[in-house]
């Protein structure tokens, strides 16, 4: 949504890593040295956010979700790495099933908010 070239600029001056996890719905801006797609199903990423991806990251709700991941994958490039991370409130109902997809998928790994198990807001 904004212009972050100059932030990005800057940063790099300093030979900063940058990384950047965004749902990809507005057009991405700056100079990444990681970036974390992570789509929402309200606003689906812009074509061109799935080609930048290094990850994408699903936030697993319900059992759709998994669908969705799926067809999610397909479309960034194939070196991107995919990650499925319980919704906080869900995460006792979905953590189990995500296991056993994990397990019949293993393109896909978990990845868990620790700050929240850790009670770090």
């Amino acid at each position: 949504m904004w212009n972050m070239g100059p932030l990005t600029k800057e940063l790099k001056k300093y030979n900063k890593k940058i990384h950047i996890e965004t749902s990809g719905s507005h057009p991405l801006t700056g100079d990444w040295d990681w970036i974390c797609l992570s789509p929402k199903k309200a606003k689906l990423p812009i074509d061109d956010a799935y080609k930048y991806a290094d990850e994408l990251k699903i936030i697993i709700y319900n059992n759709h979700d998994f669908i969705f991941a799926e067809e999610q994958a397909e479309k960034v490039n194939k070196n991107a790495i995919l990650y499925l991370q319980p919704e906080w409130g869900k995460r006792k109902k979905m953590m189990p099933l995500m296991v056993e997809f994990v397990k019949k998928n293993p393109k896909w790994k978990l990845s868990l908010q620790t700050h929240k198990y850790l009670n770090i807001p």
